[in-house]
């Protein structure tokens, strides 16, 4: 067939280990023999963040701005370990929280269901979806080593230098550790949008919890702005779309998870998403089967997989060993990022491309091919097949072909 040409690019962000592996393949044997692959490249592996300093991550976030679409692969964020194995100049921040923070964007996250791959709980009938809060919390907070007795205390000192506030946070007797998180109306009202607007389009329940009772400033402010733009701006359009919003504590949220039947949004503050959304997947049935986008107030999205770089497997490659990596998250960002350009530009034929490229990749699994972190999950009695991810990318490979002749 004739290549589908693309008018617009869209930002790849290159990333790290077997993922970086996979990225090529994928690019390589499912989009480029079909698409006039046009992207704006920007490498975010490691050793690049610690050659620009992180400025590539900086200039990444400008160009997904600019152009709207970004399709970007796992990455490593690097802990004291990292730092000794990669020689690196200091623990560079989490390229997902600069990304997430640069473009005020609320992240979701829906599992991939195969119809032979049924849930853990066994009341969840449908995906259920998390939108996670992508900004301040305790991955922007200010952290300190308590050497030893002394003093902690909270100060506000306004715009004019003026102090406003001061409150000990404790007095200690022993070393300790101190940490401090902020956040912003404008961001909880970002996000709460996006989540408003999110579930209109799915046409689903959103839930949004928080722990108010505990937090009585900080996390009941979250509570009231959801409440106050429900009440003003979407209940109305709500109740014409057949669905409702509720508040609740996480704790009576995650209870409520297990009994219902999916089919729901659920939002969550920062750190009880980036938690949860991996709990959720992983009851579905993989941390490689879900897909992640981050959604912009203005529509600018980036798509990537919600798992890690998958360390273990790339040592056994880099040793020449075959891996059972699992690719379908990584390939549905790709197809995420491509239907989304395909709509912002008018072309019908790379929004179909992107469709049937998940169709084929969910009919090789529906055919019991499959890489091995899947096999246990089966249903009993299911004929499935263990691969390698070179195979399973062939498998994927035929029926993308077959499909499109």
């Amino acid at each position: 067939m004739e290549k589908i040409q693309m008018t617009t690019p869209l930002v790849e962000l290159d990333g790290d280990e077997m993922t970086r592996v996979l990225w090529r393949k994928i690019k390589a044997e499912l989009i480029e023999p079909y698409v006039d692959l046009r992207t704006e490249y920007y490498d975010l592996g490691l050793l690049e963040r610690e050659a620009t300093k992180d400025q590539v991550t900086v200039d990444a976030a400008r160009a997904i701005a600019r152009y709207g679409v970004g399709v970007k692969c796992a990455t490593i964020t690097p802990n004291a370990q990292r730092v000794e194995e990669y020689h690196l100049s200091r623990m560079w921040k989490s390229p997902n929280g600069t990304l997430r923070a640069l473009l005020d964007g609320t992240v979701f996250r829906t599992p991939i269901v195969v119809k032979n791959i049924h849930p853990v709980v066994r009341t969840w009938k449908a995906p259920i979806t998390i939108a996670r809060h992508a900004y301040g919390d305790i991955y922007k907070a200010a952290e300190y080593r308590v050497p030893g007795e002394g003093k902690a205390e909270l100060v506000f000192t306004d715009k004019s230098g003026r102090e406003t506030f001061r409150e000990t946070i404790y007095d200690f007797e022993c070393p300790g550790v101190l940490q401090g998180t902020y956040n912003k109306d404008t961001s909880i009202c970002s996000f709460a949008h996006a989540c408003f607007q999110y579930a209109l389009n799915l046409k689903q329940d959103l839930w949004f919890s928080a722990k108010d009772t505990i937090s009585k400033q900080y996390d009941h402010r979250f509570k009231d702005i959801f409440a106050e733009l429900y009440e003003q701006e979407y209940k109305a359009r709500f109740e014409a779309a057949g669905i409702r919003y509720k508040y609740m504590l996480i704790d009576s949220a995650v209870a409520g998870l297990m009994q219902c039947q999916g089919g729901i949004l659920w939002a969550c503050k920062n750190y009880d998403g980036d938690v949860m959304s991996d709990m959720v997947a992983t009851a579905f049935g993989s941390l490689a089967m879900m897909t992640s986008v981050l959604v912009s107030p203005d529509g600018t999205m980036e798509f990537e997989a919600s798992h890690g770089t998958v360390t273990r497997h790339y040592y056994k490659y880099l040793k020449g060993e075959k891996t059972s990596t699992n690719p379908i998250a990584t390939i549905f960002a790709w197809s995420g990022g491509l239907k989304r350009r395909g709509e912002l530009d008018g072309l019908p034929e790379l929004v179909q491309f992107g469709q049937v490229l998940e169709d084929a990749s969910l009919e090789t699994l529906k055919d019991g091919v499959m890489t091995k972190d899947l096999l246990g999950l089966v249903e009993p009695g299911f004929q499935a097949r263990g691969v390698d991810s070179e195979e399973f990318l062939d498998e994927i490979a035929k029926r993308l072909a077959d499909k499109l002749a």
